[in-house]
């Protein structure tokens, strides 16, 4: 017997089974051996939502969420929100390193001048509905993208791999910035390649009458800030999704979809809205206590609050705040912030809070800050699907690479009928009315 096993005893036979622990885990395949005869399935592990399962083995994403700790690459996200882009730091996830000066020159030329879409996507998109939702639009167009590529099927070519990254990480913010302006009415405004990555984006919502628009300097980096720190996080609800879909080996554009729609959804893409509609139901700093008092009495949610995986401050949202007072310089203050910073004060004051360890997360600030750079509440999980697109390529193309790694296809335990023999019509009226029950 070895150090590094688990010693499992089996009550049903009284048989016991030495399973191998590696990294920290056991593979659940190894629970198949423990069978009551020989017979049996074997025994399997039933982990609803994934809650203590690992799926793969990663070197892109590190979070420590008893700690607060971030990593992209071994980096402290702390370090490259400060230090970084955010088209370096997409260069780190999908290469593994930081690049050289010229690398960069090279990644960031190859992003800029592949923004632009086929006039006949742009042609897609006027048949949405006037107001449609942009993120209904972008999950539609990214996936209708793989219909333009014929390369994009070719997933183990390097090279072909190469090329879709370049296209879905360059065009990502034409696509989002081309269904808001489809949903307001205004004409598409065209990509700007002297722009950076950020500023571009900045261009191509906002852009009006101008002969050339010029970013906010202030604004476009807080945008690299935020594209930073939502460009990856570890095995989430989009980028399982991501993993699940690229394991049949589809193209990449249908698998960035199916990611792009599993953040569409509220409880991922969609929380920092949720976050806004809560602060506009509170109204006033002075209403704050009254609301934190419905929230104990179990009347409602502290939005904001609380992570599946942080047990500690999000560090993510630290870093938010600091960007959120640059921004407030040149928008002024969002009307909501004395809300925010009111029942933050309060929470991490009160031990009703501070021992479920419902501590701000990164979309406590994020919707705010979005809000004051006149994005609608509509584009949010757009301008979250834009910088994730990288991380959902690099985890993409670790999975493809990863010899242990086959098409996704969980087990069940299965609690339904056992075999029944079919009954022709006629003879089913004496079943109605009685309750059904399962062998």
């Amino acid at each position: 017997m070895t150090a590094n096993t688990l010693t499992v005893t089996d009550n049903r036979t009284g048989k016991q089974y030495e399973v191998p622990i590696e990294n920290g885990v056991v593979r659940a395949m190894d629970l198949r051996k423990i069978k009551i005869s020989d017979e049996d399935f074997g025994l399997m592990s039933y982990d609803p939502a994934f809650m203590n399962t690992a799926s793969c083995k990663s070197n892109i994403t590190f979070i420590d969420g008893d700690k607060g700790i971030l990593r992209y690459r071994g980096y402290p996200i702390e370090q490259l929100a400060e230090k970084s882009t955010y088209l370096e730091v997409a260069y780190l996830l999908i290469h593994g390193e930081l690049p050289t000066a010229g690398q960069l020159k090279e990644w960031s030329w190859n992003i800029t001048h592949h923004t632009f879409i086929h006039e006949q996507i742009k042609k897609s998109m006027d048949g949405f509905h006037y107001d449609a939702h942009p993120m209904g639009m972008l999950i539609g167009t990214v996936g209708a993208l793989s219909t333009f590529y014929k390369d994009a099927k070719d997933i183990f070519n390097p090279e072909a791999r190469r090329h879709q990254i370049f296209r879905l990480i360059a065009k990502m913010p034409t696509l989002a910035a081309f269904a808001y302006r489809h949903s307001v009415g205004m004409p598409y405004d065209y990509p700007d390649n002297d722009l950076t990555y950020p500023g571009n984006f900045l261009n191509m919502m906002f852009k009006m009458t101008e002969v050339k628009y010029k970013p906010n300097r202030v604004l476009e980096h807080a945008l690299d800030v935020l594209f930073i720190l939502h460009a990856d996080h570890e095995q989430n609800c989009g980028t399982n999704a991501m993993r699940s879909i690229g394991s049949s080996h589809v193209d990449p554009y249908s698998a960035v979809a199916g990611a792009a729609a599993a953040l569409y959804g509220p409880l991922h893409g969609g929380a920092n809205e949720a976050v806004l509609r809560m602060l506009k139901e509170i109204g006033s700093k002075d209403r704050v206590p009254e609301y934190i008092k419905k929230v104990k009495n179990g009347e409602g949610r502290l939005m904001g609050f609380g992570h599946r995986v942080y047990k500690n401050y999000d560090p993510r949202a630290r870093i938010i705040k600091q960007v959120a007072e640059e921004v407030f310089e040149v928008t002024g203050k969002n009307p909501v912030l004395d809300i925010a910073l009111e029942l933050e004060r309060i929470a991490l004051e009160d031990d009703y809070f501070v021992s479920r360890k419902l501590y701000p997360n990164v979309d406590f600030y994020s919707g705010i800050i979005y809000q004051a750079m006149n994005f609608p509440v509509d584009m949010f999980p757009v301008l979250f699907a834009i910088p994730r697109t990288s991380g959902w390529l690099a985890q993409w193309e670790e999975m493809l690479l990863d010899k242990e790694q086959k098409i996704a296809r969980p087990r069940q335990v299965y609690l339904g009928y056992g075999t029944r023999d079919y009954l022709p019509i006629e003879k089913r009226k004496e079943l109605e009315g009685k309750a059904a029950t399962a062998d």
